[in-house]
């Protein structure tokens, strides 16, 4: 397996709507290996092919303290959300930051696991909101397009400062 480098926000892949995949290939699950073991180096509990450069509808999610619970997600969606709430949020292509984001409490999701069976999770709390934001970023959206117009534009202000002082 091979650490793959995460990219930061400001980088075009991030803002793409990712391609599904059609085939569970050996190249596929190397992919979802090598992504495992980038965020568990991150050190972070999701992550999302685009974020390592791939616009594939691939992400990996592993909210257990203990890191043995690995959910390898292939063309995900969510089929329900109930009780919207908000929380603290961050994301490994945004080092260091933290936002409120309100997201739904419990999800139910549909995807293909890594050996190509079709699987339904019904997840709520920490979980759930792991699943909606690697989710979106398969779309394109990152956690910062929740933030009122105000609060994201001085984010981007805090990343211009970063990215000046070489601090990004």
């Amino acid at each position: 397996m091979a650490k793959l480098e995460i990219k930061k926000y400001g980088d075009g892949v991030l803002r793409k709507k990712n391609e599904p995949v059609s085939k569970i290939t050996d190249k596929v699950k190397q992919l979802a290996l090598d992504m495992l073991e980038t965020m568990y180096a991150a050190p972070g509990v999701g992550l999302a092919a685009p974020q390592v450069g791939v616009s594939l509808r691939i992400c990996v999610i592993d909210v257990n303290p203990d890191k043995n619970n690995p959910i390898v997600m292939i063309n995900p969606e969510v089929t329900k959300g109930e009780n919207k709430i908000s929380a603290e949020e961050g994301c490994l292509s945004f080092p260091g930051l933290y936002e409120e984001v309100k997201r739904f409490k419990k999800v139910n999701a549909q995807f293909t696991d890594i050996n190509g069976k079709p699987q339904e999770i019904k997840a709520d709390g920490f979980l759930a909101k792991a699943i909606q934001h690697e989710i979106d970023h398969l779309d394109g959206k990152l956690f910062i397009d929740y933030l009122p117009e105000w609060k994201r534009k001085s984010v981007e202000k805090e990343i211009k400062r970063r990215k000046k002082s070489g601090n990004w």
